[in-house]
């Protein structure tokens, strides 16, 4: 996951008196934060540090990502004019995710870099929320209400996010991932008529780069078949769905992502490795799949516990 480092160390010293939004638009910083997982660790790709809120705030939104909080949008998107102001990202708004890009691959040789972006229902909840939501209700007011302004922000939030993915994969990025964090507060009809084609297209702009496009939801066991349809390579499953269940909705079509749960880190060392054992047999007789966290690193994980399911994993895997 893109929170990899952050239960690290070297990742809490380096990140002294830098903010957040200050890191993420720094290339040294965003270089050696990426790669001091795949240090550690020695997983078998990196994930760019950055944030989804990135190029929100590169096309001029007044935000901020508060800590313990996350991120905070001065003046919450509600308004048709409001929409209508939001600018178009080009690469001259995010030059440190080239120039960052550029040192990493120089870097990780064979390692492949993972770049992502914001899934346009994510980054439409935390505009009109102006922040993170437990409900989503100031969103889902504003999508019932007024569909027209609803798919007007979210076609706008999709040419940002395929902009920001194209200058990641340009720069050398191998895959790319669209985070879709919170979209599993919808059901299943809401998705097809409120999000669905605007990730469709959004993935689809990027075919024609070549790259596989990982989709990632939490909370979205029952949205998984649209996720799949929705034009991914891969797509994510989170520890609250077995992957054999994941896999019997979405077919042989796709490869799974997943599916540890977070917390099972801080059980006992026997406990950890059943676990990570009951999810490399579930997978076993899948088509693919990428073995990892079902949902985000927690930042008070145990980096040895860490590296010990990727020895696991990696011991696995081999036979």
């Amino acid at each position: 996951m893109r929170q990899a480092g952050r239960s690290l160390p070297e990742y809490r010293k380096v990140r002294e008196g830098t903010t957040m939004l200050e890191a993420c638009t720094r290339p040294d910083l965003v270089a050696e934060i990426t790669m001091q997982p795949v240090r550690r660790y020695g997983v078998d790709a990196a994930i760019l540090f950055s944030d989804i809120v990135l190029p929100l705030k590169a096309i001029g939104f007044d935000l901020d990502i508060v800590p313990g909080v996350g991120p905070v949008v001065a003046d919450p998107v509600r308004r048709h004019e409001q929409v209508d102001a939001m600018g178009e990202l080009t690469p001259a708004d995010v030059p440190y995710i080239t120039e960052a890009i550029g040192l990493l691959t120089a870097e990780l040789a064979a390692t492949p870099l993972i770049g992502f972006a914001g899934a346009p229902f994510t980054l439409a909840s935390y505009l009109v929320e102006g922040g993170p939501s437990k409900n989503h209700e100031n969103t889902k007011a504003l999508m019932y209400s007024d569909e027209n302004l609803w798919h007007a922000l979210m076609a706008k939030l999709t040419d940002i996010s395929a902009a920001y993915l194209h200058v990641q994969v340009a720069a050398g990025a191998s895959a790319i991932q669209l985070f879709d964090s919170w979209v599993g507060a919808l059901s299943a009809v809401d998705y097809v008529r409120y999000v669905m084609p605007h990730s469709q297209r959004l993935l689809s702009s990027l075919a024609e780069t070549g790259v596989p496009r990982i989709h990632f939801g939490v909370n979205t066991g029952e949205l998984l078949p649209l996720m799949r349809d929705a034009g991914a390579d891969v797509v994510g499953v989170d520890y609250r769905l077995a992957l054999a269940d994941a896999a019997k909705r979405v077919g042989d079509s796709v490869v799974l992502q997943g599916n540890l749960d977070p917390a099972v880190i801080f059980s006992s060392p026997s406990a950890v490795r059943t676990q990570v054992d009951a999810v490399l047999d579930s997978a076993r007789d899948l088509p693919g799949h990428i073995f990892n966290l079902g949902h985000g690193v927690l930042p008070t994980s145990d980096p040895e516990v860490l590296a010990a399911v990727v020895r696991q994993v990696h011991e696995r895997t081999a036979r």
